[in-house]
Formats: C-alpha cells, structure tokens, sequence
C-alpha cells in the first residue's frame, strides 16, 4: 500500500493549483480586452487565448483527479443551469431567423465557451474543498487577484501612455480610463467585481495590509473610468456588507472608507461636478431612456416573439429612431434578450434569475455572501451595459461561475471504481 500522503505533500500540489487557477483565471478576464487595433490580431488573442485557458482549466481538473481525487459531484440547484441551457439552445436555434447569422454564431460560441469553462473551473474548486481539507484556495481571492493585476497595468498605463489608456468623451472635456482597450464603464465593474471579491480576504485576515493596498488601486481605478454605475455598484456592495457584518472593526473600516469616497465621487463622478447638463444627462441614463422607449414602441412591434436572433436588437446592423441615437446594443441585458429573443427568450432568462437567487439563499453563509456581493456590480452594470447576458463579456463570465458554483454538492457515497482510486492513490482519505 502507498504511504499516505501528509500535508507538506499536499501544499506543494495546492501551491501549483493556486497559481495555476489564478494565471488561467486572469488570462480569461484579459481575453475580453481589446489588445490592438489590428482586428486579426485581436481576434486571435481572443480565439487562442480563450480556447487555451479552456484546455488549462480541464487539465487542472485531470491533474487533481490523477493526484487523487474523485469527482464524486451531483447537480442540485438543477433549474438555475438548465434555465441557462435552454436560454442558449433558443439562442442556437434563432440562427435561423438572424439577418446576420454568422454575428449570432460567432456571439453564442463565445458564450458557450466561456460556459464550459467554468463548468471545468468550478469542478477544480469542489475537488480542492473535498480532498484538501483546509486549503486557502478560494474564488473571491482568485478574481480579486486576477482583477487587480488588470486594473494595475491600467493604473500604470494611465500615466505612462495616456493616449493609448485615456478615452476622451464629452468633445475632449472629460479623460476616462479605459482608452480603446475596454470601454470605461466596463472597466469600472470589473474594479467592482475585484473589490466585491478582496473585502472577503479582509473578513479572514488574509495578508490584511496587502488587500487594503489592492483595495484602495482599485477604488482609484475605478474612479479614474468615471463609471458611475460602477461606483453605485461599490456603494451598494460596501453598504451590503456593513449590513451583514458582525465583525465591530470590519465594520468601523468599511464606514470610514464610505464617509471618505462618497462626497468626492457623487460630485466629480456621478454629477461630474454639477453642471445642469450634466444632472439632465444623468437623469435621462446618458439618452439611454429615449432609446429603449424607441425600441419598444417602433422595433418590438415587430418580432415580439422571438426576436430578431441571438443578439441583433434589428433586421439592420444598427437601430436608429428619429429622436435617438444610432445603436447596435441596447445598454441594458433583458433589454438586449427581448429584442434577441422576444418575450420568449425574457421569460426564460427571467426564471432563470429567480432560480439563482434561491438558490444562493440556502448556501452557507460565507459563500451566500461571497455570491451576493459578486452579483450586485453585475446587477448594475446589466441594467445600463451589455450586463450577464449580453454581447460576449466579462460579466458573462462572473455569472456563468455564479451559475456553475451553485449547480455542484458531493454525492453520499463512492462507487467501488472510485474508492479503489482513492485507496491507491490517497489511501489517508479513505473511510472503511
């Protein structure tokens, strides 16, 4: 018999695991930039990038069943990821219908992608918290790494080549970060997504001054995009956990950082320093309103059912009403399914919804809170961009690993197969 194997043993695979998830994880995120201004580079960075870290992430997977684990999981949760599944088998069959099929095609391919990665992803988490009990390995601290490191080059990038990092709106007047390489308000919710995630290394005491630096590059971030659903976003999730907390210094830091950033941001973020034009901008979303008002009463009309094809919002490349402006995506998700997919297509992916936040109801606590935080910038952001379902982005991402997290519980029992596995390969794991 092997001898068994003691835990010196294991940090070395949990080391690799860590820094193996943390590269693939980043590299996913940075797939969705805009690296250059060449299309075919671009989409080759896209295409290589994501199909790599999709064959990374089974392989990591395949590694820790070789080490010794058994991937012993049962769906629960089932309507969340079927709901999913059926949202996408609608999207595949409107192919049919789409004036542009191969802009459909090329949208839910990246979609699915990016689904099957965190169907991969996900697994490895479930191993690691079966088989290595008391790893530190977690998601939160992954993207909260993983976004920090993005939003550092950004940070750097600003002030080494602003033109290349700084996108210039509003006749040249206003400078947010984001430049050509990902649109500001996007970038904005990933600093969300990254914060979202690192206030649980402070809950734990991870590397705790460490985490407040990378908090506090990413406030700045964020700032310099001038998102202001963002920055609602991180009000919301600094107030959700003030809420949640019990935690009497986790508490007192969160409201001093609060008291700190509020008044600065409203005024030069959210009213942009007070200008009338400004406030009448905010309150109509950016023309935002009009939009979608002309969508409803002249587009709608007209594929109500079904749409007009997975993400066309028109028989045209762009939707344009006397009174809006001219547009290929509507700035807001169950906007952007409705008219892809009609009336149909909202009611699945409302359901699907319901089903999620139910499900995340009966989690444990840490992991209830974890995905709750996580879900506030993308509930935002989905409200005024491309949001969870969306033209191919990284708020995907983040709500497929949502879906993904919560599908999974380990079964009560091995087969006879699985246990021969364990007892040749981790023999200490083992139960008679």
């Amino acid at each position: 018999m092997n001898e068994k194997i003691n835990l010196v043993d294991h940090s070395k695979i949990l080391k690799k695991v860590d820094s193996y998830l943390f590269i693939i994880l980043l590299v996913m995120i940075a797939c969705f930039f805009t690296w250059s201004e060449n299309v075919v580079i671009t989409r080759l960075i896209k295409v290589v990038g994501r199909m790599g870290v999709l064959a990374a992430s089974f392989m990591i997977y395949k590694m820790l069943l070789n080490y010794g684990s058994v991937d012993s999981l049962k769906w629960k949760n089932i309507f969340s990821p079927l709901l999913y599944i059926v949202y996408l088998a609608l999207g595949f069959v409107s192919f049919m219908w789409s004036t542009n099929a191969g802009y459909s095609i090329l949208q839910w391919f990246m979609t699915a992608q990016t689904l099957v990665f965190c169907y991969f992803f996900v697994k490895c988490l479930y191993l690691l918290d079966e088989y290595f009990h008391g790893h530190s390995i977690r998601l939160y601290n992954l993207l909260g790494n993983s976004v920090f490191v993005l939003i550092l080059i950004f940070v750097a990038g600003m002030w080494i080549m602003p033109d290349v990092f700084f996108r210039l709106t509003h006749g040249g007047e206003e400078a947010r970060l984001g430049g050509y390489l990902m649109n500001p308000n996007e970038l904005g919710m990933l600093a969300g997504i990254g914060i979202a995630g690192l206030i649980f290394d402070l809950y734990r005491k991870h590397h705790k001054w460490w985490t407040i630096f990378k908090l506090l590059l990413l406030f700045y971030g964020l700032y310099a995009t001038g998102s202001r659903s963002s920055l609602i976003g991180v009000l919301l999730i600094i107030v959700f956990h003030i809420k949640q907390s019990t935690n009497v210094k986790m508490k007192a830091l969160l409201v001093m950082g609060m008291l700190l950033i509020t008044p600065v941001a409203i005024f030069k973020v959210i009213l942009k320093g007070g200008d009338s034009e400004r406030i009448e901008e905010v309150m109509s979303m950016t023309g935002r309103l009009p939009f979608w008002k002309a969508l409803i009463n002249e587009d709608l009309p007209r594929e109500p059912l079904l749409g007009f094809g997975f993400m066309r919002i028109d028989y045209k490349e762009y939707f344009q009403s006397t009174h809006t402006y001219r547009g290929k995506m509507t700035h807001n998700t169950f906007m952007q399914v409705l008219m892809n997919l009609g009336f149909i297509g909202l009611t699945i992916i409302v359901f699907q919804m319901l089903f999620t936040f139910k499900a995340i109801a009966k989690e444990p606590k840490e992991k209830k809170l974890m995905l709750y935080s996580l879900l506030i910038p993308m509930m935002i952001n989905s409200f005024t961009e491309f949001g969870i379902f969306g033209e191919s982005n990284y708020g995907i991402l983040f709500y497929q690993l949502v879906i993904i997290y919560i599908a999974f519980e380990q079964k009560p029992f091995l087969t006879r197969r699985q246990k021969i596995h364990l007892k040749n390969k981790r023999p200490d794991l083992l139960v008679d």
